[in-house]
């Protein structure tokens, strides 16, 4: 019973915090408008496009702040993960709004109104947030609105008590240890009463004030774990578990599902799905709106290639992309016609280690064709491939079969995220000289901490690169 009134309290909780938070966004929104459009200071409430874009506002800001993330009070959550929390919210809801400004034009609303808007009802959602959130452990650490808790466990639980004991702002208290540990019972029988597993915990969760189990052990007995959980399903007690396995392979993991059946997903790739989708829009935008703008100068380089020397065009080549996908990348044709057949003669004077193959000065390269290396210029059919979904405009450069064939398998990871026009490694100086396990480690460590921060980090080095020509 005293589980379902905590519930029910903080369920309580949560909508007068969403309902502040509303008032506050509603305050932010007119408080932008009255920054941003000085001559609109007497009417602004009353105007058609405005009041359209405060519905749109209100709308989407209620599912933003009654979303999982916002809502609860996570008793272990750090400042920063709040404010990450905020951060992906409010840009959602920025893009909304700016999509909204374009679909219905809403032509007296300019974007520098949800430039401001966004980062000041950040700012103000996140402080009032981070007040209330620094409030409840203060009351937390005064003995207040705790939550009873029963730690099932072995010697590896050690670690989970001490942290619980440690931080009084959580607002947990154990209180009992159901244990067949001596070590366990020896450090905290003092303190918490530390019971054997042969206790009933089925009688236990009737009779006794608990609010959560905590499961903890290296080695896990099914038999054991399906009685436990069918017993706090009965009498509505949370039931955490922690398993060793979750720090097997140093990756995050994820609860995942095919069809209704859940499974622990482990990772070596990035996993933030919404940031995914948002990098894989922006490559699609950017690469078409590109190809228009720059059609003009893709015809002039076509009859530049085709003045200069004889052959076609485009240079098509067979690569390997996502997991191994194949795909055919294009060029602008740099080298002679004859280049294939020429690589044998021209086989010793390779300046690279590993499977790779590339020389600086490829006597097989035209006139035209070393302008184009120089500016970057040769890149831009990959356009096709963006917009194909072959590629990206970061990513790890897409290898040929016969270098893949080569890989170490660690190697092999690079693989693991879409391929790219440009990469890390061409951001460095004097890339040819990097040796190829080098560039690698490069590329995984791009996969490893991938951001669309780092994504436009590597956009800009690569301008600055292609412009003071310091690759070469």
């Amino acid at each position: 019973m005293k589980s379902k009134f905590i519930k029910d309290r903080e369920s309580t909780v949560y909508f007068y915090i969403t309902l502040i938070e509303m008032m506050l966004s509603i305050a932010t929104f007119y408080a932008a408008a009255y920054i941003k459009e000085p001559s609109l200071r007497e009417n602004f409430l009353f105007t058609r496009e405005y009041q359209l874009l405060f519905l749109i506002m209100a709308f989407s800001w209620f599912f933003i702040l009654r979303s999982e993330n916002f809502e609860k009070f996570h008793r272990t959550k750090t400042y920063s993960e709040i404010f990450i929390d905020y951060t992906k919210g409010i840009a959602v809801g920025a893009a909304i709004l700016a999509g909204a400004i374009f679909l219905f034009k809403l032509g007296t609303i300019s974007r520098g109104f949800v430039i401001i808007f966004t980062p000041l009802n950040l700012m103000v959602l996140y402080f009032f947030r981070l007040s209330f959130y620094r409030g409840l452990k203060n009351i937390r650490s005064r003995g207040k609105n705790r939550k009873y808790v029963v730690v099932i466990g072995d010697e590896s639980s050690e670690n989970i008590i001490d942290k619980i004991i440690t931080n009084k702002e959580w607002g947990l208290q154990i209180v009992k240890i159901i244990s067949n540990s001596v070590k366990i019972f020896n450090k905290y029988h003092r303190r918490i009463q530390v019971v054997p597993e042969k206790d009933d915990l089925h009688r236990m969760l009737e009779l006794d004030v608990i609010d959560e189990i905590i499961y903890y052990k290296n080695t896990i007995d099914q038999k054991e774990l399906n009685k436990i959980i069918y017993s706090c399903e009965e009498v509505g007690v949370v039931f955490h578990m922690y398993s060793e396995c979750w720090n097997l392979t140093g990756r995050k993991y994820h609860l995942s599902y095919f069809g209704d059946m859940p499974y622990f997903t482990f990772m070596n790739k990035p996993s933030d799905y919404f940031a995914l989708h948002v990098k894989q829009i922006m490559d699609y935008s950017f690469a078409l709106v590109m190809m228009i703008v720059l059609l003009p100068v893709m015809a002039a380089i076509a009859i530049a290639i085709r003045v200069d020397t004889q052959g076609p065009v485009f240079f098509k080549q067979e690569r390997v992309g996502l997991r191994g996908r194949k795909f055919n990348l294009y060029k602008f044709r740099t080298m002679v016609k004859q280049a294939e057949e020429m690589r044998v003669q021209v086989a010793g004077m390779n300046e690279m280690d590993g499977p790779v193959f590339k020389i600086r000065n490829d006597p097989r390269i035209t006139r035209v064709g070393r302008f184009l290396r120089r500016s970057g210029l040769d890149e831009l059919p990959q356009l096709f491939n963006i917009i194909n979904g072959h590629m990206s405009f970061i990513g790890p450069r897409p290898p040929i079969q016969s270098e893949v064939e080569q890989y170490e398998r660690w190697q092999l990871r690079r693989l693991s995220m879409k391929p790219g026009i440009t990469c890390i490694w061409q951001t460095m100086p004097k890339r040819n000289e990097i040796i190829f396990k080098d560039w690698m480690q490069m590329d995984l460590k791009y996969i490893d901490s991938w951001s669309l921060k780092l994504d436009f980090i590597v956009f800009v080095k690569t301008f600055k690169t292609v412009l003071m020509r310091s690759g070469q």
